[in-house]
C-alpha cells in the first residue's frame, strides 16, 4: 500500500484508478471539469504557467463504445446517459461517460468508512447527481453543500451566479465524520436573533439549549471567498480553490494518518491541505505543470516536503490474485464467452483463440482472470496494447467501411 502513498501521478487518471487497489482510500475529493465549454489557461508569469485545460466534450474525448460495457453492470445508467444525449446534448452525454466511467473506479477504491465531495456547478450538477445516486446509492447521499463566494459583475437580465455545488457521499452508513474539528462560532445575530433568545428553554419544551463551547457544525451552506488576484495563495491556475475550502472537508471526513485522494488535482491544493492537516494524499493530473506547482507549493510550507514521488508510471494492483494465462483459464473462458471472439463476435475453435488483458498491463490491467478475455488471432493483433475500446472503434469502422462499399458499388 505504501507504494501508492504521497505520490503524484501524472497520467490519465483512469488508467491510474484501475491500478489501485481496492478499499485504499478514507476521503475522495474531486473537482473535475464542468463541461463549460470554455478553454482555461494560467496567465503568463504565474506560478502555473503554461498550464491549460479543455473543457469542452465529445466522443472524440470518451470513446462511446464504453458503453457497452457499462451496461454490463449498469444498465439503467446506460439508458440515462443514452437519454441525456437527446435532452440535452450528445456532448454531455460523452461528458457523463467520461465522468462515469471514472466515478465506478472511486467507489471501487474508498473504504467502507470513506466519503467522496464532488465539486461542480449548476452546468452539470443536476446531471451528475444521478450518477452518483446510481453508483454509490441514492441512500448514501449525505449533503448538497453549497458553496457561496462574493465576484465582480453582473447579468443584465439574471440574477448573479455566485456558487458552486459540492455533493457528499459516503460508502456506507458507518462513515467517518469529525463534527467537532469544523466547528464555527455562533452568529445569532446574522439570523435575526440575540444570544437570550437563542439560548435556553423554549415555551412548551423542558429542555434547555445551550451552546455549544466550540460553536456549532456549518450548514450546508458554506460562505467562503474565492481567491482573489492578490492572494499569496494563489498559482494562477484558473480553477483554482481556497486552501480554506479543502481543509474544512478533509477536517470533517478523516483523521490525521488517513489518505486523502484526488484525481483532478490541478494545482494540487488538495494534497498541500492534507498534508499540512498531516494526512497522506494521493493526487492524479494529466497536466505536467502539476508537477512543478505541488514542488513548489510543499516546499513553501517549512518542513512539509518530504516523501513526494512522482511517476507517469500507472499502479498495479496488489489486493488481487494473480492467474498465470494457463490452458485451465483459457478452456474456462472460451466457455463462459461461447467460443465467440469478444471483438468480432465471430465463434472460432479454442486453438485459434488467444487470451488478451482486456485493461491491458500499461494501462493498469493486472494479470488477473477478471481481466482476461478470449480474442481471436487477428483482433488480438489489431487490438494490441490498446484498451478494449479501441478495438471495438477498428471494427466498427471496417464495417461502416464495407457498408460503404456495397451501397455505392465500389
Amino acid at each position: 500500500m505504501e507504494n501508492f502513498i504521497n505520490t503524484l501521478y501524472t497520467e490519465d487518471n483512469l488508467f491510474i484508478l484501475t491500478g489501485l487497489n481496492s478499499n485504499l482510500v478514507d476521503l475522495i475529493y474531486l473537482d473535475p471539469p464542468f463541461n463549460s465549454k470554455r478553454m482555461y489557461s494560467a496567465p503568463v508569469g504565474s506560478k502555473a504557467a503554461g498550464a491549460s485545460f479543455k473543457d469542452m466534450w465529445t466522443w472524440e474525448d470518451v470513446n462511446e463504445h464504453y458503453l457497452d460495457t457499462l451496461a454490463k453492470n449498469y444498465p439503467a445508467l446506460t439508458k440515462y446517459i443514452a437519454s441525456i444525449g437527446v435532452i440535452h446534448s450528445k456532448a454531455m452525454s460523452a461528458y457523463l461517460t467520461y465522468m462515469a466511467q471514472r466515478i465506478i473506479e472511486m467507489y471501487r477504491i474508498l473504504k467502507d468508512t470513506g466519503s467522496l465531495y464532488l465539486h461542480c456547478d449548476p452546468t452539470a450538477s443536476h446531471y451528475l447527481k444521478v450518477l452518483l445516486d446510481e453508483i454509490f446509492g441514492k441512500n448514501n447521499f449525505r449533503n448538497e453543500i453549497i458553496w457561496c463566494y462574493r465576484g465582480g459583475g453582473t447579468p443584465k437580465k439574471d440574477f448573479g451566479r455566485r456558487h458552486d455545488v459540492i455533493f457528499r457521499y459516503s460508502k456506507s452508513d458507518n462513515y467517518t465524520f469529525v463534527s467537532d474539528s469544523v466547528r464555527i462560532p455562533y452568529q445569532a445575530e446574522g439570523m435575526g436573533r440575540s444570544d437570550d433568545t437563542m439560548w435556553g428553554k423554549h415555551k412548551g419544551m423542558d429542555k434547555v439549549y445551550k451552546p455549544h463551547p466550540l460553536g456549532k457544525v456549518p450548514e450546508d451552506w458554506w460562505q467562503m471567498n474565492i481567491l482573489n488576484a492578490n492572494d499569496p495563495e494563489r498559482t494562477g491556475y484558473p480553477t483554482q480553490k481556497p486552501l480554506a475550502l479543502l481543509h474544512r472537508i478533509i477536517k470533517a471526513s478523516s483523521n490525521e494518518g488517513d489518505i486523502v485522494f484526488d484525481p483532478f488535482c490541478g494545482c494540487a491544493t488538495t494534497c498541500v491541505a492534507a498534508q499540512q492537516l498531516g494526512r497522506k494524499w494521493i493526487g492524479i493530473d494529466i497536466e505536467k505543470q502539476a508537477v512543478s506547482i505541488l514542488i513548489e507549493r510543499l516546499s513553501d510550507d517549512a518542513g512539509l516536503f518530504k516523501n513526494f514521488v512522482n511517476t507517469t508510471l500507472v499502479p498495479q494492483r496488489t489486493d488481487i490474485q494473480r492467474i498465470e494465462p494457463i490452458k485451465s483459464v483459457k478452456e474456462r473462458l472460451y466457455k463462459e464467452q461461447n467460443g465467440l471472439c469478444t471483438g468480432c463476435k465471430r465463434q472460432f475453435e479454442m486453438r485459434n483463440m488467444e487470451i488478451d488483458h482486456i485493461i491491458p498491463k500499461s494501462k493498469g490491467g493486472g494479470s488477473y482472470y477478471e481481466n482476461y478475455q478470449l480474442l481471436c488471432g487477428a483482433c488480438n493483433k489489431k487490438k494490441s496494447d490498446k484498451p478494449m475500446e479501441y478495438l471495438r472503434s477498428y471494427i466498427d469502422s471496417e464495417e461502416e467501411f464495407s457498408k460503404n462499399k456495397i451501397i455505392f458499388g465500389e
